[in-house]
């Protein structure tokens, strides 16, 4: 399980400076974590309704994880408590305090090749930055004690941002026959979803989520609104992925849930390759019809599980434009 440390607090000013430091620090999103209100019937949701293969993890103490991996090598981690009273590290305790044991989403992470460069980098913009912390050597899942620690992070701390934030990079992949074909195995999905587009960040203020952004050295980013859940923001390009910097736009969903729970993660996206089996997948899941609209990411529908999952997800059709980012913007 990964030590993550967070605290949820948003406001660090913006600093002029860092406009001509255009240095961003991470190549793309990794991996949101998931809390179910119990790690089966989220893995249940997960598996009966929305149609996804889910991986199985590890429970060291009381605190189980499995996972949804993408062809992109993004990733949902599942997590849910499997006895009363866990061990938890701080950032677990952080987001159990703030999610009262039900499902939802408090933390994501940033991919970097560049780890130590990357802490260097957001220290020197005025970033609070923890010690980077590594997989244990005898982690089963890695390459031994001699070999390179399977990952390794850092977080943010305080989180400039409206959810918790680290950045994390890994050791290579094991690069046998049999490993190969298993990782590419363990990323079919059924329903047809290859990559984790988009995380949603839902804030009272959308620009200040944009200006940390910014400071961190993500620009480019593109204005949008959401109709569906009454939200309007920024699409802030990281990579080849994105985050939707949100705010409400008058009653509806946004507004609601900021209400109800504050700042938080509010959903994601899903890139799909057939669109139309993915969304009959899901109408056969919740046993109701759901209806698509154009989306930021281009034609999409919205999966019904705010009430199951704690979070929004959002399927999307893939763009076949490979010279177009998941913004809008062009890529180089």
């Amino acid at each position: 399980m990964l030590l993550l440390a967070l605290c949820l607090i948003s406001g660090i000013a913006q600093d002029s400076a860092y406009a001509a430091e255009p240095s961003a620090p991470a190549n793309k999103i990794d991996h949101i974590l998931l809390w179910g209100r119990n790690i089966d019937e989220v893995t249940s949701i997960m598996t009966t309704k929305l149609g996804f293969q889910v991986k199985p993890g590890r429970d060291p103490s009381g605190v189980a994880n499995r996972f949804v991996r993408f062809a992109d090598l993004g990733y949902i981690e599942l997590l849910g408590m499997t006895k009363p009273n866990p061990e938890m590290d701080p950032g677990e305790q952080a987001d159990q305090a703030s999610l009262h044991g039900g499902a939802g989403a408090r933390q994501f992470g940033l991919h970097t090749t560049e780890l130590d460069q990357a802490r260097t980098l957001l220290q020197q913009r005025g970033f609070g930055v923890t010690p980077i912390f590594s997989a244990a050597a005898n982690d089963p899942d890695g390459t031994g004690p001699q070999g390179p620690r399977r990952w390794q992070l850092f977080v943010l701390q305080p989180s400039p941002l409206s959810s918790g934030t680290f950045l994390i990079d890994y050791a290579p992949l094991k690069s046998d026959p049999a490993s190969v074909m298993d990782d590419r195995i363990g990323r079919e999905q059924p329903n047809g979803a290859r990559a984790l587009s988009a995380i949603w960040l839902l804030s009272a203020d959308a620009a200040a989520n944009k200006t940390q952004f910014e400071r961190m050295g993500f620009s480019g980013a593109k204005a949008v609104h959401l109709p569906q859940i009454a939200a309007r923001g920024y699409c802030i390009p990281v990579g080849g992925t994105g985050v939707l910097a949100l705010e409400p736009d008058g009653p509806g969903i946004a507004a609601d849930t900021l209400h109800k729970q504050g700042p938080e993660i509010l959903g994601v996206s899903v890139g799909v390759a057939d669109l139309d089996r993915a969304q009959r997948r899901v109408a056969r899941g919740y046993e109701q019809t759901i209806s698509s609209y154009k989306g930021v990411f281009g034609e999409s529908f919205l999966a019904p599980t705010q009430a199951d999952l704690g979070i929004l997800l959002e399927f999307h059709a893939l763009s076949a434009k490979a010279s177009v980012g998941v913004c809008g913007n062009k890529l180089d």
